[in-house]
């Protein structure tokens, strides 16, 4: 079957289980016909369109991910990402104080909200690290190359499809890039965006654009707190000063402690202690030890008493050590610093957002699964805002995130597949015009 003849049966099969849903159910609280939307000639344009453009989509994803952009240092995948908003024609293109790149395609009935449409810059992984990206066939070997510099390159094909196919949205979409998704970020972006920027107050409903696939919907945010917690103590050598506080004793009873915190399946609960160091060599007894924490959790009050249980722990191994050695040269301190916190949050599997996402991906011929991670959308999620966090691959084409050798497969066919059908999700969403209407 040639490509203009499945896009015009997925277009048909999309609009057909859509016409029932969305004639109440848009979450722009409008009437759409998304039955005519994906059967309408600028639909099948813009699916067209990505597919032309795959290679250009590819060789632009590949030119980002080898622009490092480690951990809190986006700054110069930022800049090009920048450059490419205003190749795309995007209005209003610029990095705001935070480091995010934004950029405006303009709707016909804007009501000065926004449709967000997003993925992160930032990757987990160090400076210096090697991130050029290597060929096997249709597969693509990069650090990042998935999560999620792929993403932004999608992004991009989206704006120029709907650019070619002429396509007017109701809503004013605001295309952005976002900074510290990752790790020691702390959702630093996409929380400026909302509390600190200029258009706090001013956005409706919220993408995150993903390295998973696209039959996932993810519109659970799974909160977490991360501590570094440091021991401190006089020091001294291993065997004249024998008998004195050891803040590595204090660091391993707090971790022993800590291992054995009940915490229910569901809402899924975890926890573990990352990273360890400290010390001063093999025959002193150290002057500090530390550990980093990661608590995550479903629900707010779970995370909340795991995270209570590790202070009460921190500070109950320290003066433990206190009373088992002597305290002659100094006591063992304890400071727990908090270094992460991220808010949890859940759009609701009956709400319009979702019920429009899961018919567009089921309408595709995927089966639609749900799910709870830590993205850019649970930022608005926390606040109230419909989000939702969505893939663009194909499912199975794509391994080994925040490893070295984390892959993705660009193979067209299912890849313009999964993009379209992500596309039509916003599209929907997004209130696009039809007849002028």
């Amino acid at each position: 079957m040639q490509f203009a003849a499945r896009l015009s049966t997925l277009a048909l099969a999309l609009g057909a289980a859509f016409t029932t849903l969305c004639a109440s159910a848009a979450p722009s609280g409008r009437s759409a016909d998304v039955e005519r939307l994906l059967a309408s000639p600028a639909f099948k344009t813009a699916a067209a369109t990505l597919d032309k453009e795959h290679e250009r989509i590819v060789d632009d994803g590949i030119k980002l991910a080898e622009i490092p952009s480690p951990p809190l240092k986006e700054e110069a995948r930022a800049k090009a990402y920048e450059a490419m908003f205003k190749a795309a024609g995007l209005q209003g293109v610029q990095i705001d104080e935070e480091g995010n790149v934004l950029g405006i395609r303009k709707g016909t009935k804007s009501d000065g909200k926004f449709v967000v449409v997003s993925a992160h810059l930032d990757t987990v992984f160090p400076a210096g690290t090697d991130v050029k990206v290597k060929r096997q066939g249709s597969k693509l070997l990069a650090p990042g190359i998935g999560d999620d510099t792929m993403s932004l390159s999608v992004l991009l094909g989206f704006m120029r499809a709907m650019d070619a196919a002429h396509i007017k949205t109701h809503d004013d979409i605001l295309f952005v890039g976002t900074v510290g998704e990752e790790g020691p970020g702390n959702l630093r972006g996409v929380r400026h965006l909302f509390t600190k920027g200029q258009y706090k107050d001013k956005i409706k409903t919220f993408f995150s654009v993903e390295s998973g696939g696209v039959d996932t919907i993810t519109n659970g945010g799974v909160g977490s707190k991360r501590y570094r917690v440091t021991f401190k103590g006089p020091g001294g050598h291993s065997f004249k000063a024998f008998g004195l506080v050891n803040p590595m004793f204090a660091l391993g009873h707090a971790m022993a402690e800590f291992s054995r915190t009940p915490v229910p399946a569901s809402p899924k609960t975890t926890y573990s202690v990352g990273l360890i160091g400290g010390g001063t060599s093999v025959n002193s007894i150290p002057l500090s030890g530390w550990m980093e924490v990661d608590m995550r959790s479903e629900s707010l009050p779970e995370l909340k008493k795991v995270e209570d249980r590790l202070l009460k722990i921190v500070q109950e191994a320290a003066d433990g050590e206190n009373l088992a050695r002597s305290t002659k040269e100094g006591k063992i301190t304890v400071d727990a610093k908090l270094i992460g916190d991220r808010p949890a949050g859940h759009t609701d599997a009956a709400s319009p957002l979702v019920q429009v996402a899961k018919t567009a991906i089921e309408a595709a011929g995927y089966k639609v699964s749900y799910g709870w991670s830590s993205t850019d959308s649970n930022m608005p999620m926390s606040l109230g805002i419909p989000a939702i966090t969505i893939g663009r691959m194909a499912p199975d084409k794509f391994g080994r995130a925040h490893s070295l050798d984390e892959w993705i497969d660009v193979e067209k066919a299912p890849m313009v597949k999964a993009m379209s059908t992500a596309l039509s999700i916003i599209l929907a969403t997004t209130g696009m015009e039809l007849d002028g209407k």
